[in-house]
């Protein structure tokens, strides 16, 4: 059974003041493998504390520093890279090679873009007689997930410190342990005491906590729609700036012009990885109405192939969803698709064939879905595709666009000028053309209930900066 001090305050490890034991389970197994202790408001309090007693010398760093300081960094989560990994897998059910490829390097690969960034960036610009500056917000509050936990942890606390902010992170508590080896981390690479504070704890505990706290200037928060509404609401009263990066329903219009077998194919796949637990997932997918049938059986051939199976096993595709609470979401919303009366065109309700333990979901697409089902309007947050038909552009169009969420859209297309223009006409934060993978030197985040602010590369950075305006300066 794993064990591990839960608060990083000051540049030391404690136990929470008043603490609450938890197990740590693993999805593949619903076996604890390790316990937690959770932490509550007085612990913030402390966090906050140092952080503000440590910000006024962390401001006042050179770039140099800051990026030495970055360089160190990367080394220690190098060396703990393949830790890293192990625990998410262990944690949330990635399966290993994508842990491996994908989530734990992506903490290292933000902390790459938020360095060049940092480098090129301007802090002090002149406008005619006035002199701006861009200086660092304060102490933050970083609130973080549990599906991919290194690179959201590291997306928030890279350009904190690239600004030179004080911070006090509260990752997932479905995820503790590669969030504190992370913290290990940084402790090993020097950063002074009270720059980098961390308090595991649950939203009610600790998340609240630093949302209202009068200490803290800024709340950066990765979550659910109705969970980031709370942070807000919370953070309103002492006015501090909150920059939300939540839910998603990602539209993937896949045009007349396309190659439909590789369009479906990818886009199934797309949608699949991490079992579906990915804000940005392109989980409708928009096909031409007279080719509805040939996309149905290309997307159940696709997800049927997919190998579902413990996160250890060499060719698993998929892993489980997280933990339980999101297991009984999946299920809920594959039986009101059914009930809605979409098309099931593979998987359903239930564990996969073989399966009797863990939190495991059948690979399910639904057809010929209309876009006020459920199944099209909800964040399912689990590997299941639904296809809706069309009959022109500007109706798929209409339907990428008729969501309350707007985080991250698809387009396929046999010419990258076609897709890139019906790409500009997509009210969402990020659009990729024909198989774009992820850029973490362009910015991330949503229009509309996907979220406000931007993460990631220089965009990132000047989320953790004020503006400062000298006047007469000559």
């Amino acid at each position: 059974m794993i064990e591990h001090p839960s608060c990083y305050i000051d540049g030391q490890w404690s136990g929470p003041e008043n603490p609450v034991t938890v197990d740590v389970v693993d999805p593949s197994t619903e076996e604890p493998f390790g316990t937690v202790q959770l932490g509550g408001p007085a612990d913030v309090d402390r966090a906050v504390a140092a952080a503000r007693a440590a910000f006024a010398g962390f401001a006042a760093t050179s770039v140099a520093e800051r990026l030495d300081l970055l360089d160190r960094i990367t080394a220690a989560y190098t060396e703990r890279l393949d830790r890293i990994a192990e625990l998410i897998s262990r944690e949330m059910g990635a399966p290993r090679a994508l842990a491996e490829s994908a989530q734990a390097p992506a903490g290292l690969a933000h902390l790459a873009r938020t360095a060049e960034a940092l480098d090129g960036f301007e802090f002090t610009e002149r406008r005619g007689t006035s002199e701006l500056r861009h200086v660092p917000i304060g102490v933050c509050g970083l609130i973080t997930p549990w599906n991919w936990p290194a690179n959201q942890i590291m997306c928030k606390v890279a350009p904190a410190l690239a600004a030179g902010c004080t911070m006090v992170l509260k990752p997932s508590e479905f995820t503790p342990f590669s969030a504190l080896v992370i913290a290990e981390a940084i402790d090993a690479a020097g950063v002074p005491p009270g720059v980098f504070n961390l308090v595991v704890g649950d939203g009610p505990g600790v998340g609240a906590a630093i949302a209202a706290h009068p200490g803290i200037d800024m709340v950066s928060f990765t979550g659910s729609t109705a969970a980031g509404i709370a942070v807000a609401r919370a953070a309103a009263e002492t006015v501090k700036r909150v920059s939300q990066e939540l839910g998603g329903k990602s539209a993937n219009i896949v045009l007349a012009d396309a190659d439909l077998e590789q369009a479906v194919r990818q886009g199934v796949t797309r949608c699949m990885v991490n079992s579906g637990q990915s804000c940005n997932a392109p989980t409708r997918m928009l096909v031409p109405r007279d080719r509805l049938s040939e996309a149905e059986s290309i997307a159940a051939a696709t997800a049927g192939a997919l190998r579902v199976g413990a996160p250890g096993v060499g060719d698993t595709n998929l892993g489980p969803v997280a933990n339980h609470r999101q297991f009984d979401r999946v299920q809920e919303l594959i039986t009101v698709g059914i009930d809605e009366g979409a098309t099931l065109v593979c998987g359903g309700t239930g564990r996969p064939d073989g399966i009797d333990r863990g939190w495991f979901v059948r690979p399910t697409v639904f057809s010929d879905v209309r876009n006020d089902m459920r199944i099209a309007r909800e964040e399912v947050f689990g590997p299941v595709l639904t296809i809706l038909p069309y009959d022109s552009e500007d109706e798929a169009v209409a339907i990428a666009n008729d969501t309350e969420y707007g985080l991250s859209g698809y387009v396929q297309g046999g010419t990258t000028e076609r897709a890139a223009r019906v790409a500009a006409r997509l009210r969402t934060g990020q659009v990729h053309l024909n198989g774009a993978g992820a850029d973490f030197a362009v910015p991330f985040g949503g229009f509309k209930r996907s979220g406000n602010g931007r993460e990631w590369g220089r965009e990132g950075l000047e989320e953790f900066l004020e503006v400062q305006a000298i006047l007469g300066v000559g």
